[in-house]
C-alpha cells in the first residue's frame, strides 16, 4: 500500500481537538424546525404581512420565508392577498377544518357530544349573564362601570364567551358527517 500525498497526510504535531469546548449536541439540535418556526409565525397572523414580515417573526431568512409561504400557499395553510409586494394571510377556514378533522379523530361521537354540551351551556350561561346575543355586542368599559367590575375581568369574560362560541361551531361541525366543507365532501364519481 502506498503512503498518502503529502497534502492530504495528518499532521503529526497538531493536537486533537477539545471535545469539551465544543457545542454539546443536545443544543446543536435543540429548538423548533425551521418549517414550525414559519408555520407559528404565519399562525400568528392577523393582518396580511410580506415575506420579510413573516421571515422577521419566524427569526429565519427572507428567501427561506419565500420558499414556505409558497409551499403553505400550495397547502391551503395561507392565502396570497397581494402580488407585488406579495402578502399573505392565513387561512382561517384551512385550520378549523383542520381542527375538525382532529376532532373527529381523537374522540369517540359520545365524546364530541359531551364536550358540544358543555361548550353550548358555558355559551347560554354567558349570553345570559351579558343579556346579549354576541360578545361583540357588548361594550367593555360600559358594561364594567355598570356592574362595577374591573375592565379587565369583563374582557375575560367576553374572551371565554368567544372561545365557547368558536368551539361549539367546531363540535358541531365535527358531529356533522358533512360539514359542507368541499374538503369534506366525498367525490360522486
Amino acid at each position: 500500500m502506498k503512503d498518502p500525498r503529502s497534502d492530504v497526510r495528518a499532521d503529526t504535531g497538531e493536537r486533537a481537538p477539545d471535545f469539551d469546548a465544543l457545542t454539546p449536541p443536545e443544543e446543536v439540535v435543540r429548538g423548533d424546525r425551521t418549517r414550525d418556526d414559519f408555520f407559528d409565525a404565519v399562525l400568528g397572523l392577523d393582518d396580511p404581512a410580506t415575506a420579510s414580515e413573516v421571515a422577521d417573526r419566524a427569526g429565519h431568512g427572507v428567501d427561506a420565508a419565500r420558499e414556505y409561504l409558497d409551499w403553505f400557499e400550495r397547502m391551503g395553510i395561507v392565502t396570497r392577498v397581494t402580488e407585488s409586494p406579495a402578502t399573505y394571510e392565513r387561512n382561517q377556514e384551512y385550520l378549523n377544518w383542520r381542527r375538525v378533522q382532529t376532532l373527529r379523530s381523537e374522540y369517540a361521537t359520545e365524546e364530541l357530544l359531551d364536550l358540544l354540551r358543555s361548550e353550548s351551556e358555558r355559551a347560554d350561561t354567558l349570553a345570559r349573564e351579558f343579556d346579549a346575543e354576541s360578545p361583540t355586542t357588548v361594550s367593555i368599559t360600559r358594561y364594567a362601570a355598570e356592574t362595577d367590575q374591573s375592565i379587565e375581568d369583563i374582557w375575560k369574560q367576553l374572551s371565554s364567551w368567544e372561545t365557547a362560541r368558536r368551539r361549539v361551531s367546531l363540535l358541531e361541525r365535527a358531529l356533522t358527517p358533512t360539514s359542507g366543507d368541499a374538503t369534506d365532501r366525498e367525490s360522486v364519481a
